[in-house]
């Protein structure tokens, strides 16, 4: 067998181990902004070698749930089923959505197992683990990494085989030790196909590009990056979404909350929802740039012109509209879906969010202005998609089959 084919999508079963990473808040101006100050020569030497970089959208809301799926199943949540880190239910549950009983199309990872070709996913976030290890994956944590093993591979203590504990999830090197993980396992198994890294955004939610912080991320990053290139990888990297200052110049936040607005604006809600809500509280403080609001009926035409009339409010859709244009789930969408401005959050009301928890000065996502994220492939893209890719029009969710049916 040469292919597998999944998600209406055929795959080549690479030769030599296929890496790909999913920085998480990786907005292409951190990666611009290090090449261009030569902080980052891994990854310079390796698109003067004739690797490739080129612009791409991730998934709306760009939120980390629905992004990493998409990327590796290669379809949209309207297919694979997760349109947000949260959402409601059909029945009016409020539902984080880290369970695999949510998915609704297999990964390109579980299809190659299917088929006997070595794979493996790391996470630094543990939400992720169990929607990436769905199918008999092997899949690993930082977040959990005490105390696991990968028994597919013979490996017994995760932190005996990296050689050292692992950092808490909030410290700015967990992304770092995720990568240690899958060199350590390659190094183990090096029948290893295809391995899947998806990295925390911390960092990115506390620093922005050229400061002390993003900078010592990226060096790391370019560091271990050149480790695996160094093993012989065939690497490839993307982003789940970008990132964006949400403050005024004094660092106070600046955020719409939408069941104050609309109550001020004498409209009956039912619900706001915003699906950027996950249990990493110290990233953003469930305050994202995108929110779905359900109401009754005969009152979305009032909501709809009253959130049009609010400086920093950009989008308003309906659930008809919203689930073609985002490419959602229907049924797990709200009657409305908003969204806000590069340097403008929504919340539901202002005694709802603890701003107090935060990293330093929100910064978040979620949003149309951090769909912008990297597609980079360690050779030159020469396949079917190469046209589309020098185009900058592809998505993450193509990345896969970029690095493995177009290099």
């Amino acid at each position: 067998m040469s292919t597998v084919t999944v998600n209406d999508r055929t795959y080549t079963i690479p030769e030599r181990t296929v890496v790909v990473f999913t920085v998480d808040g990786g907005d292409p101006r951190y990666f611009d902004d290090a090449l261009r100050r030569d902080i980052m020569p891994r990854l310079a030497a390796m698109l003067a070698a004739g690797g490739s970089f080129a612009l791409g959208a991730s998934e709306m809301p760009s939120l980390t749930n629905p992004n990493n799926i998409s990327i590796v199943t290669g379809v949209s949540p309207a297919i694979h089923g997760i349109p947000g880190n949260y959402c409601r239910l059909p029945d009016g549950t409020l539902q984080l959505l880290n369970d695999p009983r949510f998915l609704r199309a297999p990964s390109i990872h579980a299809a190659f197992e299917a088929a006997g070709v070595p794979t493996l996913m790391v996470t630094t976030k543990d939400k992720l683990r169990l929607l990436l290890g769905n199918g008999g994956v092997p899949s690993v944590s930082v977040e959990r990494a005490a105390g696991a093993g990968l028994d597919a591979y013979g490996i017994e203590d995760i932190e005996q085989l990296v050689g050292e504990p692992a950092p808490g999830v909030y410290e700015p090197r967990a992304s770092h030790y995720a990568m240690r993980i899958g060199l350590a396992a390659l190094q183990h198994a090096p029948q290893l196909k295809l391995i899947f890294v998806s990295l925390t955004d911390r960092v990115q939610h506390a620093s922005a590009p050229g400061e002390e912080l993003a900078d010592e991320f990226f060096i790391e990053f370019d560091r271990l990056l050149g480790e695996y290139f160094d093993a012989g990888c065939l690497i490839a990297i993307t982003a789940d979404h970008g990132m964006n200052s949400k403050h005024d110049e004094a660092g106070e936040a600046r955020v719409i909350y939408l069941e104050d607005a609309l109550r001020d604006a004498g409209v009956a809600i039912d619900e706001v929802v915003l699906p950027i809500t996950d249990p990493y509280t110290k990233h953003h403080g469930a305050l994202g740039s995108f929110a779905w609001i359900y109401l009754d009926d005969a009152d979305r035409e009032r909501a709809r012109r009253a959130l049009t009339a609010i400086p920093g409010i950009e989008e308003v859709w309906d659930r008809e509209a919203s689930a073609t244009i985002y490419e959602h789930p229907f049924d797990r969408i709200g009657d409305l879906a908003v969204t806000a401005a590069a340097d403008t959050a929504l919340g539901r009301t202002a005694s709802a969010h603890d701003l107090t928890q935060l990293h330093s000065a929100l910064r978040s996502h979620g949003g149309r202005y951090e769909q912008l994220v990297p597609l980079i492939v360690s050779e030159p893209v020469t396949g079917p998609l190469a046209e589309r890719y020098a185009a900058n029009v592809l998505r993450s969710r193509d990345i896969h089959d970029l690095v493995l049916n177009n290099t």
